[in-house]
């Protein structure tokens, strides 16, 4: 008789990582505290309601709660057989996207559904992760060959990184791929394989740093914002001087000034700065360190998975995690030329904190597989 796969998990006496958890909602809480902190007074001036940020942002939390919850109960077998529909679905509304998107500061990144708008890259990154999980799961013999290995690889990932990419986001494309590389290295694709591959993307990531006028001048703006302070470097500068003013420990929770009238958008991809002003060096090396911790928990978790596609699932969501944090952080402290990667858990923004939260709901379901299958071990070991 055919096994039937069930859309949820058995019941069983198994919990996930608690330490996980209890972070992810640190952060989640943490990040309502901030939020409020740095759009108060745009949210005021602009709307007339000090907390209207803060109410989406609560609400795109019950969303990514309840997403949360099915990701950890749903049976990781469907996840997996959803992998390749989910990154169909995920590239259909990157082309939507292009052509119908609502266009913000000259790029097309948004779509409106239901009355809810939503940024179909969030999705994509979520999806990538899964559907290389599903494919290196099912192809782990041949990833040593470079044609029947890892080229398909390389397509499956670059179509959604290419579509994003058109969007006018470098940003996003380059966490996809970067989190992607790390995968494809990690389930055991040749060291010299990806050397060659990097010297294939140089030339094309030359170019659109360097040929692009408006990345041309980011970069320049990067290299130097105090050439230009009051145009293509400000909002570098500004985050400078909030970061530099918040000294060791900081002025206070919603003491910020820079976000009053200097810092624009200080509730999104910069919310950092206000963070290093209110909360000083030990705040902003906590708050980093938290969010090393995190990714790192993400990654030992998959070290000990107990399938193959869990272990890259589990590995996939950490480099992601990680990278994304560190990129954002990258950007605020003049590290990293300016994209718009907003930092998890904290930054405005419902579709990043939605697929997040989907994203700690099947790592955390990872580590629910890792205990039941220690607690069988355990009454084999007492059978026997």
């Amino acid at each position: 008789m055919r096994s039937r796969l069930h859309l949820f998990t058995p019941k069983s006496h198994s919990h996930p990582d608690w330490m996980l958890m209890g972070i992810v909602f640190v952060l989640l809480l943490f990040g309502w505290v901030m939020l409020y902190s740095a759009s108060a007074f745009v949210a005021e001036s602009r709307y007339g309601n000090q907390y209207f940020y803060l109410k989406k942002q609560i609400l795109w939390s019950g969303l990514g709660l309840l997403g949360l919850w099915i990701a950890m109960k749903v049976d990781l077998k469907i996840v997996q057989k959803l992998s390749r529909p989910v990154l169909l679905v995920s590239v259909a509304f990157l082309i939507m996207v292009l052509f119908f998107g609502r266009e913000v500061a000259g790029s097309r990144r948004w779509l409106r559904l239901g009355g809810f708008g939503f940024q179909p890259s969030e999705f994509a990154k979520l999806a990538v992760v899964l559907s290389l999980a599903d494919y290196l799961d099912r192809k782990k013999s041949h990833l040593k060959d470079f044609s029947s290995g890892l080229v398909p690889a390389l397509i499956l990932l670059g179509i959604p990184v290419l579509l994003v990419g058109l969007e006018r986001d470098l940003g996003t494309p380059f966490l996809m791929f970067t989190v992607g590389i790390g995968m494809t290295f990690m389930a055991g694709a040749r060291l010299m394989h990806m050397f060659l591959l990097g010297l294939l993307v140089t030339p094309v990531l030359y170019w659109q740093l360097f040929h692009v006028s408006y990345r041309r001048h980011r970069l320049f703006s990067f290299l130097n914002p105090w050439a230009d302070s009051q145009g293509t470097g400000y909002q570098l500068v500004q985050s400078f001087l909030a970061l530099g003013s918040g000294g060791l420990w900081g002025k206070g929770s919603g003491e910020s000034t820079i976000k009053l009238y200097y810092l624009p958008e200080s509730q999104t991809d910069f919310i950092f700065s206000v963070f290093g002003e209110e909360w000083g060096f030990i705040g902003t090396s906590l708050l980093t360190l938290v969010f090393g911790f995190l990714s790192f928990r993400c990654l030992k978790i998959g070290q000990r998975a107990p399938t193959w596609f869990q272990m890259l699932l589990a590995v996939g969501i950490g480099l992601m995690l990680g990278f994304q944090a560190l990129i954002n952080l990258g950007v605020v402290t003049g590290l990293l030329p300016t994209k718009g990667i907003p930092l998890p858990f904290i930054s405005f923004g419902g579709s990043s904190l939605l697929f997040m939260m989907v994203s700690m709901g099947l790592v955390l379901n990872v580590s629910q597989q890792i205990n039941a299958e220690g607690e069988r071990e355990m009454r084999r070991r007492v059978r026997s």
